[in-house]
């Protein structure tokens, strides 16, 4: 039996998650980082769920989702009430996971042509963070 990597072109997906990183089809990411279906938006600014307020969902918003998926490293973590509200009054649905399970899920809704965000926080290399 002959066996292909069935790859997808036209949405981009994860390919692996690590403790301190997430590979998103060939590219490897070490810093928090948002992920849409048609594109990756780098360096956002969040190291730990603790830091989430309604000032980050702007970033999100700018991406249209209609649903977020966010891990926050390798335990689930829920953020302040405050972040959750602000894409809840929007009509926005979250669910909030580790990043493993985060990637699983986006990597099936961009595969069903859902227009999902996910926001991935990765730990820095920050002594003491």
């Amino acid at each position: 039996m002959d066996l292909s990597l069935d790859r997808p072109d036209n949405y981009l997906f994860v390919r692996r998650v690590g403790a301190r990183s997430i590979t998103v089809v060939d590219r490897e990411l070490t810093a928090s980082f948002l992920l849409a279906p048609d594109r990756a938006v780098e360096n956002w600014p969040v190291a730990a769920s603790g830091e989430l307020d309604a000032s980050h969902v702007d970033a999100i918003l700018e991406l249209k989702p209609e649903l977020v998926i966010l891990g926050t490293g390798e335990r689930q973590v829920f953020p302040a009430a405050a972040f959750m509200a602000g894409l809840l009054r929007k009509g926005i649905g979250i669910e909030v996971m580790d990043n493993a399970a985060a990637a699983r899920t986006y990597d099936l809704l961009a595969a069903e042509s859902r227009r999902v965000v996910a926001a991935f926080i990765l730990p820095t290399d920050r002594p003491g963070a």
